[in-house]
């Protein structure tokens, strides 16, 4: 019996093996006590047999061996270099535990195979991670390399995953767990709007709030598979790798990205704020971690195409008086670029739009006190454009393939393109005052690979190693490319391209499973937005987009003066609020009206919190329900006040508590009670600071 324990406060995984058979999770949950006997744990995680079953359950190790006799999706799919199949039978090799991690080391001596898992834990978030590689003596084909597989609560009756689409990111979707295989696969070759590669399981009456709950999440910005598999006896195993055959050539070393994984007993919340925490404060590298976020304006949704000095100046001027302190110029700038169908891939500036270049707008931009950013698509090519004109053989996939917003993606895995593309952005960098890089990837690949994600990550390494004080936001159509491999090496995402706030209120909340408020962009869009044609309040809009790293996208001349004084009240707030809540817990909370979609903000002290309380629709009672809060001390004071409750519509007739002034109530109340909210209409929302005295 061999057996190993990763501590990290918060939790507790425990891997035993049999002999020299590769191990498989016995304990996963509430931390243990020290001195905890593991043999008994392995020895009490063995179950029985009965009749038309083997003399023995085949283990679900951290890599389900088929040549074993597992009955599900083994963890390794493998063929030599001609296709022959291959069925390694692994055995034990070496254990290198360490005080924040466990190293164990497989070996097949017949076939030339050593197989390793990574597991590394993290004290300050709670996230345990876990990645696997194989090593042959010789090229083998790779079909299918799963990270260490992990086991899924049998006390659970459903599982979370996401789908999703361009304007519509983060579709919460639920599936009953049932004997058979929930396979999901993304070949779409970014991590996409459709496969969010996450994955969370609650057990039986799991909220947001309470209870216990276990989360995935594969950190790869290419293709990935996720299985979650009910064996016929009744296990369940939770996998995660590349997306199948996406390394097309035979090789002598393959790996998994890392998974991470985190248990909770205090909801899908515990879950969620484990890798808020972890993604904010370990997986990001800030270029200055003292420096605020600071809010953004983006020209897109005010000009498109049509670039004009003397117009950007002035949308420029407007948006630093609302408070704007960074100016993005998006697409357009470059080539000959007057729609989507040309000039990707010619990284030069305009000259029929810019005589002068970009200086003088960057030099009107920095006497405003904002910075500047810039937008880029290096990963494609238009097939109208100097380059595809010059290296038809740098676009990847047939000649003939269908185009995506008119372009072809580039073949990443060639050095030959990754430095030309280097060379072109580091002249950008070099040569002008560029703080921030808006970095799109508009259309997916025309096949999975692999190396293009390697190729593009190479290529962000190197401008990260070469210009450490850029910041680099991932954008693909929006929140195409999301996760915590892309956010090793950018520090903001875009999280959708609908600047609609109705559909925003939803989509942050369900991504604040995972994403934190530091790196999610959320801007306030035109006053009838461009992406849906709804037609929303500049109250709404503003509180939505302070829910997270605010900034403006929008011709802000055609704002009254009425709604740029409030777009620059709520920004004034967002400034004056951003230090502590960029280090927030983002708690969602339990709306016992469906209409209502709420979250708590809670700074990392406990002593201060925010409530956004949104009405995405027509409650189906006349009086609103209470709303619970959480995390708060139930034997302490806080003080509570609606701040914009001036807002109220005249048919909110009353003069409830809230309405009328601040409030100081206990804990208990607030937890068990919640508030009672204003009545409001619909594409409304409701914001509630408090402190505890």
């Amino acid at each position: 019996m061999q057996a190993w324990r990763l501590d990290d406060g918060h939790q507790t995984l425990v891997l035993g093996a049999h002999g020299t058979q590769l191990p498989e999770v016995v304990y996963w949950g509430a931390p243990l006590v020290a001195d905890a006997d593991l043999g008994a744990l392995l020895a009490a995680h063995a179950s029985d047999v009965t009749g038309g079953m083997l003399d023995a359950l085949p283990d679900l190790s951290i890599l389900p061996e088929a040549a074993r006799s597992f009955q599900g999706q083994p963890g390794l799919i493998l063929r030599d270099a001609d296709g022959a199949p291959l069925w390694p039978v692994f055995r034990f090799a070496s254990a290198h535990p360490g005080p924040a991690g466990l190293e164990l080391v497989y070996a097949d001596d017949a076939l030339g195979l050593s197989y390793r898992a990574i597991f590394g834990t993290d004290r300050g978030s709670g996230v345990i991670t876990a990645q696997a590689m194989l090593q042959a003596a010789r090229p083998v084909r790779v079909e299918w390399l799963a990270a260490p597989v992990l086991p899924a609560s049998q006390y659970a009756d459903e599982m979370i995953d996401f789908a999703g689409r361009w304007c519509g990111e983060f579709l919460v979707v639920r599936t009953p767990w049932s004997a058979g295989m929930r396979s999901r696969e993304n070949r779409t070759g970014r991590s996409g709007h459709e496969h969010f590669p996450g994955l969370f399981i609650p057990e039986r009456g799991t909220t947001n709030t309470q209870g216990r709950a276990f989360g995935f999440h594969y950190g790869w910005s290419g293709g990935h598979k996720m299985i979650a598999e009910e064996l016929a006896c009744g296990r369940r195993q939770i996998q995660f790798g590349h997306a199948p055959g996406t390394d097309h050539a035979a090789a002598t070393c393959f790996e998994t990205a890392p998974l991470y994984a985190v248990w909770s007993d205090a909801g899908l919340n515990g879950c969620a704020v484990a890798f808020q925490r972890h993604l904010r404060d370990t997986i990001v590298t800030w270029p200055a971690q003292s420096r605020p976020r600071p809010v953004h304006y983006n020209c897109w949704e005010a000009v498109y195409f049509d670039h004009d000095l003397s117009v950007l100046a002035d949308i420029a001027t407007r948006a630093a008086a609302l408070g704007a302190e960074r100016f993005v110029l998006d697409d357009g700038w470059f080539g000959l670029r007057d729609d989507d169908t040309s000039s990707l891939g010619d990284w030069t500036v305009d000259r029929r739009k810019y005589p002068e270049g970009l200086a003088p707008l960057i030099s009107h931009v920095r006497g405003l006190g904002m910075g500047f950013g810039l937008w880029l698509e290096p990963e494609m090519v238009n097939p109208d454009s100097a380059l595809y004109r010059a290296h038809p053989d740098w676009a990847l996939g047939a000649v003939d393939q269908t185009l995506g917003r008119q372009q072809m993606a580039l073949n990443m895995a060639l050095p030959a393109v990754r430095d030309h593309l280097y060379a072109a952005i580091a002249a950008l960098l070099r040569d002008h005052r560029i703080d921030y890089i808006k970095w799109d990837h508009n259309r997916v690949l025309p096949m999975p690979d692999a190396a293009q994600t390697r190729g593009s990550l190479a290529l962000l390494d190197r401008l990260r190693a070469d210009f450490p004080q850029v910041e680099i936001e991932s954008c693909a159509s929006g929140g195409g490319r999301i996760d915590f491999g892309i956010l090793q090496r950018t520090q903001r995402v875009w999280l959708s391209d609908s600047n609609d706030a109705l559909e925003r209120l939803r989509i942050q909340h369900d991504a604040a499973l995972v994403l934190p408020l530091a790196v999610t962009g959320s801007h306030v869009g035109p006053r009838q937005c461009h992406t849906s044609g709804r037609t929303l309040d500049i109250h709404f809009r503003a509180w939505v987009a302070a829910q997270r790293h605010m900034g403006f996208e929008m011709d802000p001349r055609e704002l009254t003066a009425q709604e740029a004084a409030v777009l620059q009240s709520v920004t004034a707030w967002w400034k004056r609020n951003r230090d502590w809540r960029e280090r927030a817990d983002i708690l969602r909370l339990d709306s016992p009206d469906p209409a209502v979609i709420a979250e708590q903000q809670m700074a990392a002290d406990g002593a201060r919190f925010v409530v956004f309380a949104g009405k995405a629709a027509t409650s189906r009672q006349i009086v609103p329900r209470p709303l619970r809060l959480t995390g708060l001390d139930p034997a302490a004071d806080y003080r509570v006040e609606l701040i914009n409750r001036d807002t109220a519509p005249i048919l909110s007739r009353a003069m409830p508590a809230l309405k009328a002034g601040p409030l100081v109530l206990p804990g208990s109340v607030l937890l068990n009670q919640g508030l009672n909210l204003p009545w409001s209409f619909p594409e409304t929302i409701w914001v509630i600071e408090g402190q505890r005295l």
